[in-house]
């Protein structure tokens, strides 16, 4: 598990990329979770898995920074505490117009910004490997990262003068492959492929290795499902 020390923010503003984060109020956030985790810990797992997913964001080195899109005020003032910046979804449209939102707001402050969406849910993102995927993702004008399902999408990224053009939810692979997207074919990169919608996701991202926002939370509740 990784330590909070690991987890700085990265403030020098030398990295390429601006990386788009979308996150649900968190009263609705994670709902498959809710067998595994109850109704009053699965938003807060959803807040932490967000927490650790904008920090290890943060932590990369090919970033410049991050702009989270959400409507809630909780997690509006987790994640800014963090260094994110955060607006709010005003198309209120679903999660490819709440992305494409936060590609435009990146782009009225950088025109030539490279752009990234990543998911919200991804507690065991390590910077390193994500470093890779931006290196990777730099020499074509779109690329995407399938989850370990082989199924969806955990990552997107347009370069300077390309459109992001977000296709997520369900067979969402399918979908950027068919808009011209190219995959991410790189191996030991499972933290950005390893998003957490069920009990099970949850496992193996624990061992994976965590962040400290989702590995304190899921400690601190460890006795109440022991009982």
């Amino acid at each position: 598990m990784r330590t909070e020390g690991e987890m700085t923010t990265n403030t020098d503003l030398t990295g390429a990329w601006s990386l788009v984060v979308p996150l649900k109020p968190l009263a609705r956030a994670k709902s498959r979770l809710e067998r595994t985790a109850g109704g009053l810990l699965r938003p807060r797992l959803a807040l932490a898995f967000a927490q650790d997913t904008v920090a290890a964001a943060l932590a990369c080195p090919a970033v410049r920074d991050v702009l989270v899109v959400t409507d809630d005020p909780e997690a509006r003032e987790a994640l800014s505490a963090l260094g994110a910046r955060v607006v709010a979804d005003s198309p209120a449209a679903g999660l490819n117009a709440a992305l494409s939102h936060g590609a435009r707001a990146v782009r009225a402050l950088r025109s030539s910004a490279a752009v990234a969406a990543l998911n919200a849910d991804l507690p065991a993102l390590q910077p390193a490997e994500l470093a890779r995927v931006l290196q990777f993702s730099a020499e074509f004008p779109r690329t995407f990262v399938t989850d370990a399902a082989g199924i969806g999408t955990t990552f997107l990224s347009a370069t300077p003068g390309a459109e992001l053009h977000p296709a997520f939810g369900g067979p969402s692979r399918a979908r950027h492959l068919a808009s011209g997207a190219a995959e991410v074919t790189l191996t030991g990169i499972d933290s950005v492929r390893r998003d957490v919608d069920t009990g099970e996701d949850l496992r193996v991202a624990l061992a994976l290795g965590v962040g400290p926002h989702t590995g304190a939370l899921h400690a601190s509740a460890a006795p109440a499902r022991d009982r």
